[in-house]
């Protein structure tokens, strides 16, 4: 049996008796039953996942940022030049980038993971698994499927330490160059939404470029026989046709987040593709996961309404690399600290109606 499998076999959904348990704590705080609108949701979510109530504080949190190129890129979807992929995951682990920023801000762990760069960078882990990237998924599937299970074990095991290190909550991250591509195919095929409808513009992309990710999106279809029914019944075969690296890597932090009893805030476009993939392999997987915020990018909005989950914040983000998980982070503390550290009326000794 593969680790995979054995994973997925270990997880199992979120605690509902303890969500129940959150929602009546909520109604005794000092506070007018639903007052305090989503973030007593995200609490009652954060008790579920820990399985009891009142739920640990979700602090220290990791940032796990993949980073990968891609053979796509040869159809020139992106306008950015491939070596920019190592250039900013040096950046982002020296502490430069938006997203390290963002992470410090709200006291986060952020490390960077090679798993397939087409050079190596300073400061980042070496977890690669195929030097160079992808393959061109308009000529041949983007990775073969040791690949694909390989890239999903770096999740996987980057999950276990990074929760075996006392790390609370997880964040997903990425960065490589023409990644959008891939990200905007598999959140086709798993809502079942047109392509056009999930596709932005990336970095940057001009209309001709926008219309020819669209076109090299459904030349991959075609080529590797692929629809939202084909992507349901073989979820890993749609992964491997015409994912990147960094998504697999991403759909193994997702399901060990979800197997080690952790919330994972998802960050933008791309990380919520990955979470497409990943809840196809684990439905159970869902109840782990906690939409960082309403991007710009569209695929987001596919993803979050098939998915069912309502970000934490709306700032009109973009950037990826983990940085809107990040910034979500001090909100997901708060709804703990709530149900932790807020009075009942019990408590504060008031009374009135909730006697």
């Amino acid at each position: 049996m593969s680790t995979l499998v054995e994973t997925i076999a270990a997880i199992t959904p979120v605690d509902e008796q303890a969500r129940t348990a959150a929602q009546e704590r909520q109604n005794q705080l000092t506070k007018p039953p639903g007052s305090l609108g989503e973030l007593e949701t995200l609490g009652n979510q954060l008790c579920a996942i820990a399985g009891t109530c009142p739920p640990p504080v979700p602090e220290p949190a990791k940032v796990c940022v993949f980073a990968a190129d891609h053979g796509v890129q040869q159809q020139k979807v992106s306008p950015w030049p491939q070596e920019v992929t190592v250039q900013m995951a040096a950046n982002i682990a020296r502490g430069g980038a938006g997203a390290s920023v963002i992470a410090r801000a709200a006291g986060a762990t952020l490390t960077v993971y090679d798993v397939g760069m087409l050079a190596s960078a300073e400061g980042v882990v070496d977890a690669v698994v195929v030097r160079g990237g992808t393959a061109d998924f308009t000529v041949e599937p983007a990775m073969t499927p040791e690949q694909c299970e390989q890239a999903i074990q770096v999740g996987l095991d980057a999950a276990r330490q990074a929760v075996a290190d006392g790390f609370k909550a997880l964040v997903p991250g990425e960065v490589g160059i023409g990644n959008t591509t891939p990200s905007s195919a598999l959140t086709s095929l798993f809502t079942g939404v047109d392509v056009a409808e999930v596709t932005g513009r990336g970095s940057g992309a001009d209309d001709a470029m926008l219309t020819r990710k669209c076109e090299v999106i459904a030349q991959g279809f075609a080529l590797h026989g692929l629809t939202p029914q084909s992507a349901a019944a073989d979820p890993l075969r749609a992964l491997q046709c015409v994912g990147g690296l960094e998504h697999a890597a991403m759909v193994g932090l997702i399901l060990g987040a979800a197997e080690q009893q952790v919330p994972l805030v998802l960050d933008g476009a791309i990380a919520c593709s990955a979470a497409l993939v990943a809840v196809a392999l684990c439905p159970a997987a869902k109840g782990y996961l906690i939409a960082g915020h309403a991007g710009v990018e569209p695929g987001i909005q596919a993803v979050v309404k098939t998915l069912g989950i309502r970000p934490v914040v709306s700032l009109d983000l973009r950037l990826g690399e983990g940085s809107g998980g990040a910034l979500a982070l001090p909100v997901v503390v708060t709804a703990a600290k709530v149900l932790r550290e807020m009075a009942t009326f019990a408590d504060a000794g008031v009374t009135g109606e909730h006697e």
